[in-house]
């Protein structure tokens, strides 16, 4: 019992210096991957801690658990209004920009560093993926168009399964590799399977969640959450990919009307923050840091050549197939849009943004575990990568995003809306938060032309609550709580919108808030 105390306290001890840390990351734009890895390394083997952690099994299997949880929170934050158009363009970087960059990669590392094939291929595979916990805690603070951030956002979200399914093929001890023609198959079968499963699971979690009304409102977090696993290893059993079927199901639920949607957001993100601090602090109890100098060269040299080569590359390649698929299916007298075009500013974005996290290292345990020679010293140079190039790419976006004008400095943020039902009166309690931005800013509540059954009930400024009048002026920061009438809420939500983009006369401009 003691010694459940004390670990119980040096856990707790390290998730509030984990916290803590985020104040000082969120500062310098470094994703807080580099502090929980950090922390793992002190109280690791060679740290002060002394802690023998070489269970790489174990590793894998909580690895592959909390990269489902911050999936399951990236498809509940993410707005699907702002990664709708991006989708195709987001696929064909998850799945023939992965490609590309495994090939890029492995024969670069084949030429430079004499790197067998089967080790070369296994570390193109690797770092082929995308973080989703550095893009959307670096990205999500950016002003960037939504077009740019939906893409990064949904690729992150959606090149995880791909790359998992192809560095298990490679992680064979001995035995021929298997061949592209049976890799691709497999990986397509996996992925078609992960996609039904999260396609099911997400419309049914809809509809059971909007007809159950549950007796306390922390429950539907924790149904949420139960839905996200039943898909991710729904998906699994059926030998399809549980990190595809996690984020479309969870994608699905974050942009339905549930209850207390924002309980649920809030309760995600706990549950994401949690699951990266372990993660990290776990692998950077897994590494060995007197193992890791003997592999800085070759790491710098196979981080180069992702960052400057097989990044770019994958990226240029997968905005020609964009376009030309764009171009096939456009009418030859239509101009190709904005949409299907992406432009070389964004290219250079695109390529700098792909920042690697926890699932490169993660990934890197399966071949470990799994005896493929050379294993451990694959995820020693993949663990550098991770941190020299987190550290050298993540303080440089805002400055890069400046320099190649892909900025939206002044573009009004979402309103982000929350509700509760109130059963007896037929109604539902809207929270509004007023954005910096918005053109609610300045607006009188009688100007706001809400529809019949509406109510203004409250309004929290600064710290503080009151009562409104009719001729009470909005401000940025403003919090509202508005009643409405279930038949209304959907009119209610469609104006609070139209307002925010174009004003008091957005009616006569034509937005209707959609």
């Amino acid at each position: 019992m003691e010694r459940l105390n004390v670990w119980l306290l040096v856990s707790a001890v390290v998730v509030i210096a984990a916290i803590a840390s985020v104040r000082i990351v969120h500062r310098t734009g470094l994703p807080s991957l580099l502090i929980y890895l950090g922390l793992g390394l002190v109280i690791g083997e060679d740290g002060i801690g002394g802690i023998q952690f070489e269970n790489s099994q174990l590793a894998q299997q909580l690895g592959l658990i909390a990269l489902a949880v911050i999936l399951a929170e990236g498809g509940l934050t993410t707005n699907w209004k702002n990664v709708r158009d991006c989708v195709p363009t987001a696929l064909v970087l998850a799945t023939f920009g992965v490609a590309v960059s495994v090939v890029v990669l492995a024969v670069a590392v084949h030429a430079l560093l004499g790197m067998d094939w089967r080790s070369a291929l296994l570390l193109g595979a690797v770092l082929a993926s995308t973080d989703a916990a550095a893009v959307f805690s670096v990205l999500r603070r950016l002003p960037l168009p939504p077009r740019l951030a939906g893409v990064l956002e949904a690729e992150s979200g959606f090149n995880d399964a791909p790359a998992v399914i192809i560095v298990m093929a490679l992680s064979v001890a001995s035995g021929p590799l298997p061949t592209p023609g049976n890799i691709i198959l497999h990986t397509t079968i996996e992925l078609a399977i992960g996609a039904v499963v999260g396609v099911l699971v997400g419309p049914a979690g809809v509809f059971a969640l909007r007809r159950v009304a549950l007796p306390a409102s922390g429950l539907y977090p924790l149904a949420v959450l139960a839905l996200a696993f039943i898909a991710y290893s729904g998906a699994a059993l059926l030998h399809g990919s549980g990190f595809l079927a996690v984020y479309i199901a969870t994608l699905m639920l974050g942009n339905a009307r549930l209850p207390h949607a924002g309980d649920t957001r809030g309760f995600a993100e706990g549950s994401a923050w949690l699951a990266q601090i372990g993660l990290f602090v776990m692998l950077g109890m897994l590494a060995s840091p007197s193992e890791l100098p003997e592999v800085i060269v070759p790491a710098l040299v196979s981080g180069i050549a992702l960052v400057l080569f097989a990044r770019p590359i994958s990226v240029a390649v997968s905005a020609v197939l964009v376009r030309l698929a764009w171009m096939i299916r456009l009418p030859r007298n239509v101009r190709l849009t904005r949409i299907g075009a992406i432009p070389w500013r964004e290219q250079m974005f695109l390529s700098w943004a792909g920042l690697r996290g926890a699932v490169p290292i993660v990934l890197a345990t399966i071949p470990w575990n799994a005896g493929v020679p050379g294993a451990k010293s694959l995820f020693n140079d993949v663990f550098v990568i991770v941190v020299v190039f987190t550290l050298a790419q993540g303080p440089t976006l805002p400055h890069l995003a400046r320099f190649l004008g892909v900025t939206a400095e002044g573009e009004a943020r979402e309103l982000d809306v929350d509700s509760a039902p109130l059963e007896e009166l037929d109604a539902d309690l809207l929270q509004v938060r007023i954005p910096t931005g918005s053109l609610l800013h300045g607006v009188e509540i009688f100007e706001l032309r809400l529809p019949p059954n509406t109510m203004v009930t409250l309004v929290v400024r600064n710290g503080e609550s009151f009562v409104p009048t009719s001729t009470t002026r909005l401000i940025a920061g403003d919090q509202l709580l508005i009643v409405a009438t279930a038949s209304q809420r959907k009119a209610v939500e469609r104006r609070l919108r139209a307002v925010s983009r174009r004003g008091k006369l957005a009616e006569w401009y034509g937005e209707r808030g959609l």
